[in-house]
């Protein structure tokens, strides 16, 4: 995986004497086996295996990659309280496992389009090397991905097949349906992973996209990250069906772990081998938030600040992550503190150098809507039969 190259540095040697002093792993070295079962629709038992064999510099990998993901969220958490970034934001933490596991199933020339939870999502799409666009686009700054012009929900790389989020509910989705269209036409070989939340699933134009993927067969990995509450209603009270993965009756799906890296891997190379051979397929991603919908949600209004704790302390992904490490016997308590120290060294220059850059300049407000000089809105050229525009 790109991003856990560019960011490796050599293991340490040795192991933690507080881990492995007297302990002997009780199954084979990396072979990972699933405790939280598939539920499939259309699609047969004995699939998707049950075990996966991973590797040290693997695990180690997606810890990066997470741990990246996370430190940059909570330090956009810290700037938005600190006035650095206005408007809305929404946070990823505690869903860092489906992004980076899925993320590692497709090759850069593949496309990805979320909704406006989309900063993590940004960072696995290889854009780990551009922290400071994706902050700076948060702070409304010209070094931004957008030109500091579409903030928390519109991160935009289309050099890295990201379309970015979206602020309409689930109009992503069709969208994503729309780019698997042109792979299709093309005739590339690429598929498009189109993301969106519970709250979002209920959407009518979901369904119609799944209409057109399935009637015409397109590369598009539909993928419902369900992180059990939308804006603040429970799944149970919002959707009569609460299983996401079944609800295209003529597409086949599969629900998983989405807190466990490892088996989400494992669902996204079977999800891209599909998309690539028969069409669209249907994801259902259980995870959960562990921050409110935005910043202006608290989050413990229709949950318990105890189920907020629970989940963290037992299926949070990036602990998952170092659980392996332990059971494989390849933990090493320094390795580990010095990835963090580094990656926290990595976002804090970041959030300086985005920080100090220039806001957009005035002109901006005009640049990318009117035509040329003129206040035409871009688009509208036939509109206007020869009527000459005032000049801004």
């Amino acid at each position: 995986m790109f991003v856990a190259r560019l960011l490796n540095r050599s293991p340490r040697a040795g192991f933690s004497k507080r881990h492995f002093a007297t302990q002997t792993p009780a199954v084979t070295p990396g072979l990972a086996k699933f405790t939280v079962p598939y539920s499939l629709h259309l699609i047969e038992d004995g699939q998707l295996p049950t075990e996966y064999q991973t590797t040290k510099e693997e695990l180690i990998g997606f810890y990066r990659e997470m741990s990246l993901m996370r430190k940059m969220e909570i330090a956009a958490d810290v700037a938005y309280k600190s006035k650095l970034i206005r408007g809305f934001l929404h946070l990823y933490i505690g869903q860092e496992a489906v992004a980076a596991g899925l993320e590692s199933a497709i090759t850069p020339k593949d496309h990805v389009i979320s909704a406006y939870r989309c900063h993590a999502h940004m960072v696995s799409r290889r854009c780990n090397t551009e922290l400071v666009a994706i902050l700076a686009e948060l702070f409304g700054k010209q070094a931004g991905c957008s030109e500091g012009k579409g903030g928390s929900m519109h991160m935009y790389n289309l050099e890295t097949g990201f379309y970015g989020g979206n602020g309409i509910v689930g109009a992503q989705v069709p969208l994503g349906a729309g780019i698997a269209f042109s792979q299709k036409v093309l005739g590339t070989g690429n598929v498009c992973m189109a993301y969106y939340g519970d709250g979002a699933a209920n959407q009518g134009q979901i369904f119609e996209a799944y209409n057109m993927a399935a009637l015409w067969k397109l590369p598009t990995i539909f993928i419902c990250e369900n992180n059990t509450y939308a804006m603040g209603t429970s799944v149970e009270r919002s959707s009569a069906s609460e299983d996401f993965f079944s609800r295209a009756s003529y597409i086949p799906g599969i629900k998983f772990n989405g807190m466990d890296v490892l088996q989400t891997k494992v669902v996204g190379e079977f999800a891209v081998n599909y998309a690539k051979t028969k069409g669209p397929i249907v994801l259902e991603a259980k995870t959960y938030r562990y921050k409110g919908h935005s910043m202006s949600d608290p989050g413990i209004t229709y949950r318990t600040r105890e189920e907020v704790e629970s989940v963290s302390k037992t299926r949070d992904p990036i602990e998952r992550v170092v659980k392996y490490l332990e059971d494989f016997g390849w933990y090493d308590e320094a390795e580990i503190k010095a990835i963090n120290a580094e990656l926290k060294a990595l976002v804090d220059a970041a959030v300086k150098q985005a920080t100090a850059a220039a806001p957009p300049v005035p002109v901006e407000l005009f640049n990318d809507v009117y035509i040329g000089d003129s206040l035409f809105i871009r688009g509208t050229e036939q509109m206007h039969n020869g009527f000459k525009a005032p000049t801004l």
